[in-house]
């Protein structure tokens, strides 16, 4: 898609995209979003359940089936009116790309809808890793999680990336609404140390992660018997 495919349009109320496992989802998923709908004023926040990503190794993206994850996402996000859940890439199958995600968002949303790809700073600094991973800046921008005190994030970030990153981040994230693609923006985000990985790994020795995700989601894993020692 082109350049010439975004004109500048008049202001329109941005979507955020919030992709990931979800394995299980957690309060760092959901303060992310609540922050960055907030900072950013999103009119909605869709949560992307992964189907299989394409830099994990086939039947590794989740040890819990793409069932289970979307109910857990439908669970937590409760009666929040900014979110909703959109299961697009589990319904397409095989390897998950971003670039395939937007592309079908751009197909339902349009060229001129702003769209905002939330993501921490440490999954932004692996951005050339990512499947076409120039041609995404044509379709969305990037919100990028800081937390406070983190602000070296950007030192992270090396070879061709930095120097997109500094031609195209911006400090006023209000301006953005006025194109749908193509820069990134910094979210100040709650420090919250919470690990999906460190979830199961608690669940699957009998220990207790209340107050990490809602209960919601927990009385689900409980009820299915999901990430005990040996599960799948």
């Amino acid at each position: 898609m082109s350049e010439a495919a975004f004109t500048r349009s008049p202001v329109l109320k941005p979507i955020g995209v919030l992709g990931g496992t979800f394995d299980p989802i957690h309060y760092g998923h959901l303060r992310l979003a609540q922050q960055a709908a907030e900072q950013l004023t999103l009119q909605e926040v869709r949560f992307i359940p992964a189907g299989e990503p394409y830099h994990r190794a086939p039947g590794l993206a989740s040890g819990t089936s793409g069932a289970h994850r979307t109910e857990m996402v439908r669970r937590a996000i409760g009666n929040n009116n900014l979110f909703r859940v959109d299961t697009r890439d589990l319904e397409r199958g095989g390897a998950t790309y971003t670039f395939d995600t937007l592309v079908g968002l751009r197909s339902e949303l349009g060229n001129q809808v702003p769209i905002f790809v939330l993501l921490g700073a440490d999954a932004f600094a692996l951005l050339e890793t990512w499947h076409r991973w120039r041609e995404l800046f044509d379709l969305c921008h990037f919100g990028v999680a800081q937390r406070p005190g983190a602000e070296l994030w950007r030192e992270r970030v090396g070879g061709e990336l930095a120097e997109t990153l500094r031609v195209r981040e911006r400090a006023d994230a209000q301006q953005l609404s006025a194109t749908p693609a193509g820069n990134v923006v910094t979210i100040t985000m709650t420090p919250l140390e919470i690990s999906a990985t460190a979830i199961r790994e608690q669940l699957s020795r009998g220990a207790s992660p209340r107050y990490l995700l809602p209960d919601a989601v927990l009385e689900y894993i409980v009820a299915n018997e999901l990430y005990l020692e040996g599960s799948r």
